[in-house]
């Protein structure tokens, strides 16, 4: 870790903070989606107060600025880019541009595990393996938050196994980024506890 760390997180810090959900609302719908529904910066709140294609754009912007922050980053250093992918998840869930009020980080985990299997790990299994576990869990629960919170642990898992003797800053970044969407969804955990969380009644 060097000096330009420093600059590196900073860079995913203030791309993640960027609040499409709130850009978008406002600039084509006339709406600000933290008055309405969960109040989150999200993509699943923006689809459920502006509709189906305000919230898949949320969703690929929100992705998006992941993947520029550690494209960007791993140019100058490789270790540094996942600092900046889990900085733009930090981001996303407090943006310095929207009152330090974001979102839950579910599609900038998957923009940190798209990004981070392109440009740090180069290899696809890093997303894949979390994405299927995502998948499967869904399936059988219904449920995002639990969905992206099993994916989140499995990212962890398979990173630490991949990258035990090569770097523990990747290995403290990933970690970090999974305690970040675990905390995000302490409410949906209750719900998850009491029976009262939210279906999809799409599967």
């Amino acid at each position: 870790m060097n000096m330009y760390w420093i600059l590196y997180i900073l860079l995913g810090y203030l791309l993640g903070s960027l609040p499409f959900a709130l850009i978008i609302g406002k600039l084509f719908y006339k709406t600000d989606v933290r008055n309405y529904g969960s109040g989150n910066l999200g993509g699943t709140n923006a689809g459920r107060v502006l509709g189906k294609k305000a919230g898949i754009s949320v969703i690929a912007c929100d992705v998006l600025k992941v993947v520029v922050a550690v494209g960007i980053v791993s140019y100058f250093d490789r270790e540094a880019s996942i600092w900046a992918g889990f900085a733009a998840a930090f981001g996303h869930c407090y943006p310095i541009f929207a009152g330090f009020r974001g979102g839950k980080a579910v599609a900038t985990m998957f923009g940190f595990l798209l990004s981070t299997s392109i440009f740090t790990f180069q290899s696809a299994w890093y997303v894949i393996i979390p994405f299927l576990f995502f998948l499967v869990v869904l399936y059988l629960s219904k449920m995002v938050s639990l969905s992206s919170m099993v994916a989140a642990l499995i990212s962890s898992l398979y990173i630490t196994y991949r990258q035990f003797d090569s770097s523990i800053e990747i290995i403290i970044a990933s970690w970090l980024l999974t305690i970040l969407v675990i905390y995000r969804h302490r409410s949906n955990i209750k719900k998850i506890a009491n029976g009262t969380e939210n279906k999809i009644s799409w599967l």
